[in-house]
């Protein structure tokens, strides 16, 4: 049985955007058996390029319904049925967060007749809906509203179940996940029960090693995609392999990324050649000297050392890289640690070092240079308290960072106040800083994902 949804939003994020029309046609692969549709009050102003788009207006839905009055309705409908959409992430994400936002987690199985349709009608210069609809000759009486996409997918999906009958693929029978030569431990029950929410996953093996460890926004998604994998010999060999799937839910993507860098790290599994190095033997390290001038210096990492603002596997990585960094940000060589002299550097003899070596240049001007290198190597050197989602819609992730280095994550009610740090200590677990950590948080900060950064003294 199948449910073939289509709907209409104010805009393209099932984050910060809301339904405005939704329609639901129940197909038992035969015919159209049941059907719903009805506007949607978003609660929100409707922007005038989507009411120029779908023809949705704000005085129409006015009076329509919340989501929370057609919640049920919806949740009726779906029920034990297949999720049907073209291109299905988008209906199935914003409907997925309706329901988060009451407090249900809404999972149905689902397929995508985008994704089906390249298979089987491949060739075609797109697969949007308009241009399948006049490649197929398949009539659509209301484009870019609910009821008039919905009753289009309904017919390609027709279409689809006939040509891959005719295939003999059966893409349908398995929603295109061909989970063959399981380990006879790992049933496709526990698979289909897998949460699709982000967090980190565990493979173990029959001696319950862990043999692999990996993170995603979607667990069940990713872990199908990993059985389905037969395109290298080491994906075949880790499915043979894998007994038992574990999981952990973390509610924000960043929370996963760091979670699964720790846990590869202390796990060492397997099948992570490319991600377990845990041991990086040289750190760069940085510090003050009595003339004022900020230094460099590369040392082996120990545990008595601070935690280093990079690591590197190798003295020679590490002399590589802060050479380049060196003519980047016109560095003494001295001063970085990279020449030995009681007198000038050899930079400052080819005129390319301005002479911080010998005092001859400022320490405030030289000085200026180096923190900007320091900037790039941590966050600033700033307080700041990163909150993002966390694993229910009562709570909040919140990151740690002091003085530019990763200190733990945790979580809090949603209630709570997080702009005490202090109070936020008694929620993270703290955790080691590195360079994967340090490279993780800027990068996901300067996608500027999260709900917030807070920034304290």
């Amino acid at each position: 049985m199948y449910a073939i949804v289509d709907i209409e939003t104010t805009g393209g994020s099932p984050v910060y955007e809301k339904i405005t029309e939704i329609a639901i046609f129940i197909h038992d692969g035969n015919r159209i058996i049941d059907e719903f549709v009805s506007l949607v009050n978003p609660e929100r102003y409707i922007p005038a390029y989507i009411t120029a788009l779908t023809g949705i207006t704000n005085e129409m839905v006015a009076d329509a319904p919340k989501f929370y009055e057609i919640a049920r309705k919806i949740l009726e409908l779906t029920e034990n049925k297949t999720f049907v959409a073209h291109n299905v992430s988008f209906d199935y994400g914003f409907i997925k967060n309706e329901f988060k936002s009451l407090g249900y987690h809404f999972q149905r199985e689902r397929l995508c007749t985008v994704r089906l349709s390249r298979k089987l009608i491949p060739g075609q210069r797109s697969y949007s809906l308009g241009n399948l609809c006049d490649e197929l000759g398949i009539k659509n009486y209301g484009r870019h509203r609910a009821a008039g996409d919905a009753a289009a997918t309904v017919r390609l999906l027709e279409i689809l179940l006939e040509l891959d009958k005719q295939s003999g693929l059966s893409l349908f029978s398995d929603l295109n996940f061909r989970l063959k030569n399981l380990n006879p431990y790992l049933s496709p029950e526990t698979l289909m029960q897998l949460p699709e929410e982000p967090g980190v996953y565990y493979f173990l093996d029959e001696k319950q090693n862990v043999i692999y460890i990996g993170k995603s926004k979607n667990i069940k998604s990713r872990v199908l995609a990993h059985l389905s994998n037969k395109t290298t010999k080491k994906a075949i060999n880790l499915t043979q392999r894998i007994a038992e799937i574990n999981y952990e839910l973390t509610g924000s993507e960043l929370i996963a990324l760091l979670k699964e860098s720790y846990e590869i790290k202390k796990f060492k599994p397997l099948y992570n050649r490319a991600q377990r190095r845990s041991l990086y033997l040289y750190g760069l390290y940085s510090f003050t000297d009595n003339d004022g001038y900020i230094n460099f210096i590369l040392n082996k990492n120990d545990k008595q050392n601070d935690v280093p603002l990079l690591s590197f596997n190798s003295k020679k990585e590490a002399v590589n890289y802060l050479n380049a960094r060196l003519e980047e940000f016109q560095l003494c060589q001295k001063l970085c640690g990279l020449y030995y002299s009681d007198g000038a550097c050899f930079h400052y003899e080819l005129m390319e070092c301005r002479g911080a070596c010998l005092g001859k240049e400022p320490a405030p001007e030289y000085n200026s240079r180096a923190q900007k290198f320091l900037e790039t190597l941590t966050l600033g050197n700033k307080n700041i308290i990163i909150v993002d989602h966390g694993r229910t819609v009562d709570e909040y992730s919140v990151v740690k960072i002091m003085n530019g280095k990763y200190i733990g994550f945790g979580y809090v009610d949603a209630a709570e106040s997080v702009s005490d740090p202090d109070e936020v200590d008694d929620y993270i677990e703290r955790f080691p800083d590195n360079r994967d950590i340090q490279s993780i948080i800027r990068s996901y900060l300067k996608k500027q994902r999260v709900i917030k950064v807070l920034q304290y003294q």
